[in-house]
């Protein structure tokens, strides 16, 4: 068994990652001074909840843009394209808590919340709930203790987590009109995202002009195709790297240029070096 409680290669105490091979559904990572981390707007595979423990932020989410303060759960569903970054150099803490999707939609199909495969998006983006705040910071304690056996973090995530989809209403359907060239982008750009792109590429997978692509991909996406095909990158990246593979190795097979490219990219989109958080 594996486990990642990172101490920090930045400042100490700033940040560390918690993984546990035994609890591979759930990552956990904290921020005790939230004033060196920024994040470009990005998106997870993941679903993500936060709590916000010390100070206020600015969140996006979408097209909305909100300040949180401390009490405040922030949360965002897999796709959703968000950030959350300091108020000029102000003080600001925060945990995060990233949960795999198909584990999240298994247990919404067992509160009988879906009865579909896949996982159904939440309404709430974030809420001031003490509850939930509690519960989440509750459960990042126990997760992050090495006293506590996995077994025990196995039980108490179902159950924080039983609450969040119990207490949160599901989004209603979206009603969005297909752009099936847009689609087609989106979907060459996520099968190829190792590879040596080209914007040319991708406007000939979808038969579309540059120009047209990238104000279309962007408004429907919420990113330009660059920034959707490094976010992808990103992602592949950080998979690669909780399974222990080289950073070097993990930057040419993600397709970045080299390492130091790679490196740029993975803290302007997670905030953190890959060294940081390979751990």
């Amino acid at each position: 068994m594996k486990t990642v409680a990172n101490k920090p290669t930045m400042d100490p105490g700033q940040s560390r990652f918690w993984r546990d091979d035994a609890v591979p559904f759930i990552e956990a990572r904290g921020v005790e001074d939230g004033r060196k981390f920024c994040y470009a707007r990005h998106s997870h595979e993941t679903f993500s909840i936060g709590a916000i423990t010390a100070g206020c932020s600015t969140y996006h989410n979408g097209d909305a843009q909100c300040r949180v303060a401390q009490g405040t759960v922030v949360l965002m569903n897999p796709g959703d394209v968000h950030a959350c970054n300091p108020i000029a150099d102000q003080p600001w803490s925060y945990r995060m808590l990233y949960v795999d999707t198909p584990w999240l939609a298994a247990l919404q199909r067992t509160l009988s919340i879906t009865s579909g495969p896949g996982f159904r998006p939440l309404a709430t983006t974030h809420t001031t709930d003490p509850g939930l705040f509690a519960g989440l910071n509750g459960l990042y304690e126990i997760l992050t203790d090495a006293q506590i056996s996995s077994e025990q973090k196995h039980r108490a995530s179902i159950e924080f987590f039983t609450r969040v989809l119990q207490s949160l209403s599901p989004a209603p359907v979206a009603e969005q009109a297909s752009n099936h060239k847009l689609e087609r982008a989106a979907a060459f750009i996520r099968e190829h995202c190792t590879d040596t792109l080209k914007l040319d590429d991708i406007c000939r997978a979808a038969d579309l002009s540059p120009s047209y692509l990238i104000r279309a991909f962007k408004q429907h996406y919420g990113m330009t195709p660059h920034g959707y095909l490094i976010n992808r990158r990103i992602q592949f990246a950080r998979s690669q790297l909780r399974q222990g593979h080289l950073i070097a190795d993990v930057a040419l097979e993600a397709g970045f240029a080299d390492q130091a490219h790679f490196q740029r990219a993975f803290k302007q989109y997670l905030a953190a070096t890959p060294g940081h958080y390979r751990g």
